[in-house]
């Protein structure tokens, strides 16, 4: 137990305390910032890591997981890539059930931690049937941990005590506060951990739950349609998502996300779709607030897992598309925050990191 102590806090010092970036664009004719947690600056570099590591080291020190267990879990992706290395940086195995249309850099990822991959067809119930199928093998395995991050409050407690923190910080040693934050909805942990923080600081702080406008599916409740946004709306709302204590949902095509991530990483900034999406939607939920109005978002991973997905196609644009009024000018900023200045900050000080 001690050395997994050690190698936990270890692995602590490398996932959250991501970089605050402050990219500046002009959206027709119009000067603006938007801010961006580059959580691709994480361990599997994606945010998912904050997550995985908070319920490992709960379900470790609580003794709901024993040293060596089995770890399963069912995933779109981010999340299987983080609990397959840090569940094998702590010496378990680890069995990943996700659907089959996932990107095979996601699959490859998973596979090259030394975690076994359990794909799932559309027949056998696509995300669902992953769900399912991984709660069968863990009653039948001895031991075995079910992280369940759709269901585990533990996955929005990640975020209420750090990402929502860190975004305060970061935004208070330049003299700022947040008025909007938006985060894609997978398992939803993120917007509802820096909602419970954030609001926490300041009830007039909007939080913007986001989905592809191809699948509405926070809108309907169910799945409809289907998008290529991985990592998102993937077919339910989760137990864990609490749209009352949201403001409201901000939509997004897919197509639309495809080209702002596309021409974000034309400019040095390579992230994922969602990335594309969640800055698209703060660009929308700054409408509603004005030109000038801090608006922070994440962006949730690299463009590396995408790179045989349509990300690296041409995407036609179509009507009422935003990002083709987007014009990049460049990173103005890049704010570090550690853990001495999150707490000081907090308390009213600065470390000055």
């Amino acid at each position: 137990m001690t050395d997994i102590l050690s190698n936990l806090r270890t692995l602590n010092r490398l996932v959250g305390y991501t970089p605050l970036l402050a990219i500046d664009i002009r959206y027709r004719g119009q000067a603006r910032r938007i801010y961006a947690k580059n959580e691709c600056s994480n361990f599997t570099g994606s945010i998912k890591d904050r997550m995985a590591l908070h319920i490992l080291r709960k379900a470790h020190l609580s003794g709901v997981l024993s040293p060596g267990a089995p770890i399963a879990e069912a995933t779109s992706g981010n999340t299987g890539i983080s609990f397959a290395a840090l569940g094998r940086a702590l010496g378990h195995p680890v069995t990943i059930f996700m659907p089959d249309w996932m990107s095979q850099e996601r699959k490859d990822l998973i596979r090259s931690f030394g975690a076994q991959v359990r794909l799932v067809s559309a027949a056998e119930g696509g995300f669902l049937g992953s769900i399912r199928l991984s709660e069968a093998w863990a009653a039948e395995t001895p031991g075995a941990f079910l992280p369940r991050q759709f269901a585990n409050e533990a996955n929005v407690e990640a975020h209420a005590t750090t990402t929502g923190p860190e975004i305060w910080a970061q935004l208070a040693s330049e003299g700022l506060k947040p008025q909007a934050f938006v985060a894609g909805v997978g398992t939803g942990g993120t917007v509802m951990g820096a909602a419970q923080f954030l609001k926490g600081m300041d009830r007039t702080i909007q939080v913007h739950p986001v989905e592809p406008s191809n699948s509405p599916t926070l809108h309907t409740g169910h799945k409809v349609g289907k998008h290529r946004i991985q990592g998102i709306s993937d077919e339910f709302i989760p137990a864990i998502v609490k749209l009352d204590q949201l403001d409201e949902i901000l939509s997004v095509d897919d197509g639309d996300a495809i080209l702002m991530a596309q021409k974000l990483a034309s400019r040095g900034l390579g992230v994922g779709i969602s990335s594309g999406a969640n800055f698209l939607a703060a660009l929308q939920a700054q409408d509603r607030l004005g030109s000038d109005a801090v608006v922070v978002t994440v962006f949730s991973d690299s463009n590396k897992k995408y790179l045989s997905t349509d990300l690296m196609k041409e995407e036609p644009v179509k009507e009422g598309f935003l990002s083709p009024d987007v014009e990049f000018l460049g990173i103005g900023q890049a704010i570090r925050v550690c853990e001495v200045c999150v707490q000081g900050k907090l308390a009213g000080s600065h470390c000055g990191c």
